[in-house]
């Protein structure tokens, strides 16, 4: 399924999809059957190529060094990797453009710049368990404290906190009534692990809860200005969303392709099981809805491109998010439907998406809160303005 994409975007897109091929798949079954771990020599092998090919430095600037890819062709490069299962894409760091808005240099250097050169990684301790995602009903606390912050709080589902050298850390500053992140190292005293729950995903990125207790770190790790707020969090919030329509249009792409294939091979009443219209009606709506999501995400990405209006572009990228991420689950029960018995087996793929495509949506905002986000922008700017 074409759509018209940039030169760039088409040339990333091949380069991305090589990888995924090469590096990535072979490795999906022997990863499910380890609790989502490869061998390490394996992992820092795909570790390796991924820096080699440029992708932690697609979003980076290049006045420090990086691609500064469109988001077009960030969008061609996820969506090849959302092929693949149990997120063995995610062998690599991803600094992202709005790091760099908002970091100092030395918050740059000591940071981010390493996460490009692939020598640290990062995680996001943002959800809590009441709030959840509503930043605005935030919790944990940042005290001034002479040249410290102290702070107190507990989060959930720090994605990659066990593999993570240190933390973005959301918190309230009540003193000014305002809200900020934080760069915490994970080895900072006071920072402590109250649970690793098990998911129904198998990933070698846990997702445990955290407890901040009076942890003390230098003024200097406040990231930003005062009265910035959530104008970063909300940065990566777009572009997260967005990011996650790429990789589960690439994730339909693949349970179409295997779905189809698997149904042109197995034989019922002595003709293929693709020549049921049953099955045909099943795949058509997948690659219809597929068409569909893809448009819009490039659509969308194109648009950040353009420096629209960055509400519309909010709404845009909630839009994306709550689409796509449900397309995708429609079309994975499709293709375990279609697989019968086999696509309930782990080694499956079209198993394995099922379980996996699930938390999208859930995380970085659940698909309620992406209709909450698009029905008060369409209350508040009309539909022309959206």
């Amino acid at each position: 399924m074409k759509i018209e994409i940039s030169e760039d975007a088409r040339k990333w897109q091949d380069i991305a999809r090589a990888y995924a091929d090469e590096y990535l798949q072979p490795h999906e079954v022997e990863a499910e059957l380890n609790d989502g771990d490869l061998p390490q020599d394996i992992t820092q092998r795909n570790k390796k190529r991924a820096l080699e090919l440029g992708f932690a430095e697609i979003d980076v600037p290049r006045s420090h060094g990086g691609r500064e890819l469109p988001l077009e062709s960030q969008v061609a490069i996820w969506e090849q990797l959302g092929r693949i299962t149990n997120a063995l894409s995610w062998c690599f760091s991803e600094p992202q453009q709005w790091m760099f808005d908002a970091c100092s240099d030395a918050q740059l250097e000591k940071y981010v710049l390493p996460m490009m050169r692939g020598e640290k990684k990062d995680c996001y301790a943002i959800t809590e368990a009441g709030p959840g995602s509503d930043l605005s009903g935030l919790e944990a606390t940042a005290v001034k404290d002479c040249d410290d912050y102290v702070l107190n709080g507990e989060k959930w589902y720090v994605t990659s906190g066990n593999l993570a050298d240190f933390f973005w850390f959301q918190a309230r500053l009540p003193e000014e009534n305002d809200d900020a992140l934080f760069l915490v190292d994970q080895e900072t005293p006071g920072i402590r692990i109250t649970a690793t729950p098990k998911f129904t995903h198998s990933y070698a990125a846990h997702h445990p809860t955290y407890r901040f207790k009076n942890v003390r770190i230098p003024v200097a790790q406040r990231v930003g200005r005062p009265g910035d707020g959530m104008a970063y969090t909300h940065s990566w919030f777009r572009h997260e969303r967005l990011m996650i329509g790429a990789r589960c249009c690439g994730a339909a792409a693949r349970l179409i392709e295997e779905a189809m294939a698997f149904a042109n091979g197995r034989a019922v009443g002595g003709l293929p099981l693709s020549e049921k219209q049953i099955i045909q009606f099943m795949l058509a709506d997948s690659a219809t809805e597929l068409y569909a999501a893809r448009l819009m995400t490039y659509d969308a990405a194109r648009a950040c491109d353009r420096g629209e209006d960055v509400k519309a572009l909010h709404s845009r990228c909630s839009m994306v998010k709550l689409y796509v991420s449900e397309m995708a689950n429609r079309v994975a029960d499709r293709a375990v439907q279609i697989f019968g018995g086999r696509g309930y087996m782990r080694e499956n793929v079209a198993e394995r998406f099922f379980r996996e495509l699930r938390v999208d949506r859930i995380w970085e905002g659940t698909s309620e809160v992406q209709r909450l986000i698009i029905a008060r922008s369409l209350l508040k700017r009309g539909l022309d303005e959206m």
